[in-house]
């Protein structure tokens, strides 16, 4: 499987191996335990790998030189080279690692554990991560977002409507508010005053000060608000609404919805490429990814992918 992977990884761009690296977005089918590979230029299928019970989330490594899957129920991390798609290496007994993330000057390493109730909090050096301290939360700690310090993470809890900020430096949790009915995505705005918080329960952005710890406003979107992914031009950021069945966009300056674009099938996350005109978009109702044209704010194409399609990624992405 692994040579398969190789050839064809190699043979997408019929140029180099950065071009192909950077033509191909991977996509994590959950409830098939597979990653499969799109050709980012042709929408073609190009092979799909098995990695571990429900993968749910994926991120680069801070130099780029891996592509992180979390293995939630198979409780492990799998390291994939992104150039030549060889397994570099697992990280075994890494429990229920449901979404996981990098702290800005990327000395830590958080793993959140929606089964387990808790979140695991590990000092990374580039190269191995050590497990610091585990801490309990109270119910589903779901997504994550870090301030720009780097001493804080926050976590949104589906099960009990809250929102924690866990102090890095003293591995301690600092505050927890309410919000609303099933706190999901949450992304930290440019100037670090804000955070955003996907009411997936209702129809709305929560908009949190945390130094101030207090709600300050909520943004009306569709409902079932989700998950966040920026424009990467330091203003827009959008918001995905599994329920309604649509995106919206955020003005991150005005704390304003300023947009919408209608996407059928439940989209979820989302990835944007490095010029800004198009997003994929896992819809995961419908078993399919959808290509978004930014500019008309049209699907322009869906393709079919395996069963319950969550996190996407690819390497020429805007920026964060």
């Amino acid at each position: 499987m692994l040579r398969s992977f190789r050839r064809i990884v190699l043979s997408c761009a019929l140029l180099t191996l950065g071009s192909a690296q950077a033509n191909v977005v991977v996509v994590l089918n959950s409830r098939d335990a597979t990653v499969q590979l799109l050709d980012q230029a042709s929408y073609q299928d190009l092979s799909t790998i098995p990695v571990g019970k429900e993968p749910h989330h994926l991120m680069a490594t801070p130099d780029n030189k891996s592509l992180i899957v979390a293995s939630s129920v198979g409780n492990e991390l799998i390291f994939l080279d992104p150039k030549s798609g060889q397994v570099q290496r697992k990280i075994k007994d890494i429990l229920d690692p449901y979404q996981i993330g990098f702290s800005p000057d990327q000395k830590w390493f958080v793993s959140n554990s929606l089964r387990l109730d808790r979140v695991d909090l590990y000092k990374y050096d580039g190269a191995n991560m050590t497990l610091a301290k585990r801490i309990p939360l109270p119910k589903l700690p779901s997504h994550m977002a870090f301030n720009a310090a780097s001493n804080m993470v926050f976590i949104t809890q589906q099960g009990s409507d809250q929102v924690s900020a866990i102090d890095l430096i003293t591995q301690t949790v600092k505050w927890t508010l309410p919000v609303g009915s099933l706190p999901a995505g949450i992304a930290m705005t440019p100037d670090d005053k804000y955070l955003l918080v996907g009411i997936m329960g209702k129809d709305y952005v929560e908009v949190i000060d945390w130094k101030a710890q207090k709600t300050v406003k909520r943004i009306k979107t569709g409902q079932g608000a989700h998950n966040f992914r920026s424009a990467g031009d330091g203003r827009y950021t959008y918001v995905s609404n599994r329920v309604s069945n649509s995106i919206n966009i955020i003005d991150q300056k005005t704390l304003e919805n300023v947009g919408q674009i209608n996407v059928p099938g439940g989209p979820d996350c989302m990835e944007v490429t490095s010029d800004g005109k198009t997003m994929w978009v896992t819809l995961r109702w419908i078993k399919k990814v959808a290509v978004i044209d930014l500019a008309t704010r049209k699907v322009i194409k869906t393709i079919p992918v395996g069963r319950s399609p969550h996190g996407v990624f690819f390497f020429n992405s805007a920026q964060r």
